[in-house]
């Protein structure tokens, strides 16, 4: 039995989630909390093995939590309403999440997919906590930031500096590196468009993104060369965006 808390500061959806809990055959709930301070004394208490967590709660987040932690010791399922930068912060560091208001489908996928994973390292879960709470702030500019691509094989912690550009492949995307590697990820294009910084981060075509710091070049009759000779094309109607961006490099 997977024993389970519930961090939730909106009683309706703190019941609902217990409902859905308890109805799961491999899941035991251990309790409630609603508040930082409320959390910290039942973790502490219980040693859960797996907590379900708000995001915001009135005293603070789920952050601040886990930083007055000595260990995380557990699995973490956040919960979020729509906040673009904590669901970027949780994407970042490939955690499991689920949005407000809660589907009862996606919150069984979620939980069973914890089943499957209860072997997987917490230090590579710390790791990824680590890379979650470093982006969550407003600040969608930096290229130092680290981030998790998730293969079927393992986690690999890169830089976005270290992103030389992305090409789909159906719903896959191929990660292109400074260092010569390349990645494939089972989430499409769209996914890492929405996700990098749009500062440093360019699609001059439905089937590219670029990293504008290895751009070298934009032939004007529809391509840009990169540092590393690579070409990529530039569809038609992104042509006046993809100019303008070039224009506004420093």
């Amino acid at each position: 039995m997977i024993r389970t808390l519930i961090i939730e500061d909106e009683p309706a959806i703190r019941k609902e989630i217990a409902y859905l809990v308890n109805q799961q055959t491999d899941f035991r709930l251990l309790g409630t909390a609603a508040s930082v301070k409320d959390a910290l004394k039942l973790i502490g208490d219980t040693q859960p093995d797996l907590v379900l967590m708000d995001i915001q709660l009135t005293d603070g987040t789920a952050f601040d939590i886990l930083d007055q932690l000595n260990e995380v010791t557990f699995k973490i399922i956040f919960i979020t309403a729509y906040n673009h930068f904590a669901i970027k912060a949780i994407k970042y560091g490939s955690l499991d999440y689920l949005l407000k208001p809660l589907d009862e489908s996606e919150l069984k996928a979620v939980m069973q997919s914890i089943v499957i994973k209860q072997d997987d390292d917490l230090y590579t879960q710390q790791q990824k906590l680590s890379i979650a709470a470093s982006q969550n702030q407003p600040d969608e500019s930096n290229l130092e930031s680290r981030m998790i691509l998730a293969t079927q094989e393992s986690l690999q912690v890169i830089q976005l500096k270290d992103i030389v550009y992305c090409q789909s492949d159906g719903g896959y995307t191929w990660f292109y590196l400074v260092s010569g590697e390349k990645i494939l990820i089972s989430k499409p294009l769209k996914y890492y468009d929405e996700l990098l910084p749009e500062e440093w981060f360019l699609r001059p075509h439905q089937s590219y993104l670029v990293n504008i710091i290895y751009v070298d070049k934009y032939m004007k009759v529809g391509d840009l060369i990169l540092k590393n000779k690579k070409e990529i094309p530039v569809s038609t109607r992104r042509k006046e965006y993809i100019m303008q961006r070039m224009m506004m490099i420093k």
